[in-house]
């Protein structure tokens, strides 16, 4: 499928597939026990701005949306537009069950109301050892995968984040092309 296929409507973009979140929180036991891993209370997910048309009518379905969660699973909402210019919904939880069900309730709804295209990447972090580790969540591919910055610039821990790749395989639908493991430098969570 060439860009000239989607641009002319030819073919459609992937949609978003948000069935595999639920697998973080049965691999939890694993994380905590075996890698020492505890959530941190906190996750976001990233989606495309979005054009000036829909934006209008998206801002009143996005607020609905956040009242929804808010309600649902007790959960604090806040957005945020990140500096590269991409949209964060940022759910704060200490509960990991509920950070997973609050970041599928906010995927589903984005692509209910018609933006599942947009939808990039919901993010969990996790603390306990000597650097931030992320779960970063592909909503167009349905794999995760681990993002560990060391701290300095750009830099990421390669070993940590495949080691943990061989640990979390049994439990979570882990990316396989490793070009595809996005790092999300400064996101908001």
């Amino acid at each position: 499928m060439g860009l000239t296929d989607v641009l002319f409507g030819r073919k459609k973009l992937k949609g978003a597939a948000r069935e595999q979140l639920f697998a973080l929180s049965t691999a939890q036991v694993s994380l905590e026990v075996e890698l020492g891993l505890r959530p941190a209370g906190t996750a976001g997910v990233c989606f495309k701005p979005l054009s000036a048309g829909q934006f209008v009518r998206a801002e009143n379905d996005l607020q609905e949306l956040l009242d929804v969660v808010v309600q649902s699973s007790g959960s604090r909402v806040r957005r945020r537009t990140d500096e590269h210019g991409f949209e964060w919904v940022i759910l704060e939880d200490p509960d990991l069950e509920d950070l997973v069900t609050g970041v599928h309730l906010v995927a589903s709804e984005l692509h209910a109301r018609g933006f599942g295209p947009q939808l990039l990447a919901a993010l969990f972090r996790f603390e306990g050892g000597p650097n931030p580790v992320y779960l970063i969540y592909g909503f167009k591919r349905g794999a995760w995968w681990p993002f560990v910055p060391t701290g300095q610039a750009h830099g990421r821990d390669n070993a940590e984040e495949l080691e943990l790749k061989a640990k979390l395989e049994k439990e979570l639908p882990i990316e396989q092309d490793l070009s595809r493991w996005l790092a999300l430098f400064d996101a908001p969570v």
